[in-house]
């Protein structure tokens, strides 16, 4: 709308829109509001040029071309934007990807002595052949490493991915695998008559402009025209410091990856730390405590592949699914060195870490849960195991338990030595694709036998561009090649599921227990009702309870826990318990 407006105030003027907003829609994608495919949001905004990702270099770059008179219509050769054309211009190796690859079995070859069943006569050797209708198609499945810089993937057009959900699977595949920075090629998707073409990505930042650009010299404060207004989400991060940006996680439900990119880009230490010196003298109503030293995710600060070759030809989505890649360097020493420096500083009290802690490479450096337990945790830390089942795991890309286990026998383990009395709060997420109701049976099980309490819930919800909406509109699998027949994945869509599932989190909500006691039945667990410790809901209902609403889009809420035999959370309500349990 406000690229539509400035379009109708200044005709003559380019416009150019990008934020993580456009960023993620900067092809056909699926709208989770209106339950659609929608068109790139480039033509919706009838804008000249779409920038993705962070977009400094393409910033910078637009504005020196334009001050020197080029045309907007002109820049088509700068990394990290898309824009419209009419087609794919000469000298480009144009790769047809529109179909699925599902090649036919070969006709039988023909034996030149059977007898034609029909018994018509065989062409007289003076007889002209019948001239030829169908058309040859070339088809190019490879190109030279030489030619990649020049060829284009054709992705399924707008409208079939509109048509067919499996397509759209496929087009997310496409997506995914050009992402790196180091081999991917350009993108064109057809929109009516119109290519929406997506150049590759930009090259990630050096360390040096990554100081350049955090150390602009930024207010720092909401603008003036909001007064004194209580802004919630500036309060969370006005003491807070990014360290690094980007993330090699690859978890399928997350749309920072295609935001920001797979390689850490990192500042250095002299940077981050004039940073805090910058908050501890200026932040109003700072007082000595840094809220944040982190990211996308707390602990890949300057991790990287060891080799850059290696890196530049990666297609994987993830370094460290199904296991860390052997290739990645895992040392957190230039970390432990930055949390120490900045916590020595003069004026600074305490440095916390709210950034997601990512524990399966945590555990590679023990030294480094050491730091982060002795020194940076201020009694909760949250990590973000998401669910327990091989079901979900496998469609989100997420370790298994056994490295939540061993964090948290170093976290526990360093915490006593320091003489502190510390927890982990787990984050999970409901109703993601590839969770059965006995995965989250085996889930609400799990957080009853550790003693956790979800204060609050989070549902899945599926993003624009993330692979985890692929497979919710699909029900297929792009993390895997794309068939017909391929594998399908369980979809918990609808009011009623996707409430049981949440129901499940908050096993020990009395307004829950009738549905869970209704599911347990269905599902055979019966065993699971009753008033004694090994049960999960009991057989009892307090009065005025049990009547939770169906709810609706919109009312999920982060995951928080609230851990047995703790104080209560502020604002938080005790369990509710109209009698004894029995044994």
């Amino acid at each position: 709308m406000y690229a539509q407006r400035a379009r109708e105030a200044f005709r003559d003027v380019p416009i150019v829109i990008g934020g993580i907003e456009a960023s993620l829609r900067r092809i056909a994608h699926f709208d989770y509001w209106s339950e659609k495919v929608r068109r790139s949001v480039l033509l919706d905004a009838k804008a000249d040029l779409l920038v993705y990702g962070n977009g400094e270099r393409q910033i910078c770059e637009l504005a020196h071309r334009l001050a020197a008179g080029d045309s907007i219509h002109d820049i088509t050769d700068l990394r990290g934007t898309a824009f419209g054309r009419k087609g794919v211009p000469a000298g480009w190796i144009e790769i047809d990807s529109t179909h699925l690859d599902a090649p036919g079995p070969l006709n039988p070859s023909v034996d030149p002595y059977a007898m034609s069943a029909s018994g018509a006569a065989p062409a007289c050797a003076g007889t002209s052949p019948a001239p030829l209708t169908e058309k040859v198609v070339r088809f190019v499945r490879r190109v030279k490493n030489a030619d990649r810089e020049r060829s284009v993937i054709r992705m399924p057009a707008y409208e079939a991915v509109l048509a067919d959900p499996v397509l759209y699977a496929h087009a997310s595949r496409i997506l995914h695998l050009e992402s790196n920075p180091g081999n991917a090629r350009a993108l064109v998707q057809r929109h009516g008559d119109t290519d929406v073409w997506l150049n590759p990505p930009p090259i990630p930042l050096t360390t040096q402009e990554m100081d350049w650009v955090y150390e602009r010299p930024y207010a720092r404060a909401p603008h003036p025209f909001y007064g004194k207004a209580n802004i919630p989400a500036y309060k969370m991060i006005r003491f807070s410091v990014a360290i690094q940006r980007g993330c090699f996680g690859g978890c399928t439900f997350c749309s920072i990856t295609e935001h920001e990119g797979r390689i850490i880009q990192s500042r250095s230490e002299d940077s981050v730390v004039r940073e805090i010196e910058t908050v501890r003298d200026t932040a109003p109503g700072f007082t000595g405590v840094i809220s944040d030293l982190g990211g996308p995710t707390a602990n890949m600060y300057r991790l990287a592949c060891k080799s850059r070759e290696i890196e530049s030809a990666c297609r994987r989505p993830s370094c460290v699914y199904p296991g860390i890649c052997p290739n990645l360097n895992t040392d957190h020493s230039p970390l432990i060195r930055l949390y120490r420096r900045a916590r020595a500083l003069p004026g600074i009290r305490k440095v916390l870490i709210a950034s997601g802690v990512r524990y399966d490479l945590a555990i590679e450096s023990p030294e480094y849960v050491k730091e982060l337990a002795q020194h940076h945790t201020g009694g909760y830390l949250k990590i973000a195991p998401e669910a327990l089942a091989d079901g979900p795991l496998s469609k989100m890309m997420k370790p298994g338990v056994a490295a939540y286990d061993r964090f948290k026998e170093l976290f526990e383990r360093y915490s006593k030595e320091a003489g502190k009395e510390q927890y982990l709060i787990p984050y999970f997420i409901a109703a993601h694709p590839g969770t059965s109701d006995a995965d989250m049976l085996e889930l609400a099980l799990w957080l009853k036998r550790n003693g956790f309490r979800a204060d609050q819930v989070q549902a899945f919800l599926p993003g624009p561009m993330a692979t985890a909406t692929a497979m919710y509109h699909s029900g297929k699998n792009p993390l895997k090649r794309i068939t017909r027949d391929s594998e399908p994945v369980l979809i918990p869509k609808g009011l009623k599921v996707r409430r049981l599932h949440k129901a499940f989190l908050r096993y020990h909500d009395p307004n829950n227990w009738p549905l869970l006691r209704e599911t347990l039945r269905r599902m055979g667990r019966a065993d699971l009702i009753g008033n004694g410790r090994r049960h999960l809901v009991p057989a009892y209902q307090p009065p005025g309870t049990g009547g939770a609403p169906a709810g609706r889009r919109g009312t999920a809420r982060p995951f928080r826990t609230q851990h047995t035999g703790l104080p209560r959370a502020p604002g938080g309500k005790p369990p509710q318990r109209t009698r004894p349990k029995s044994s």
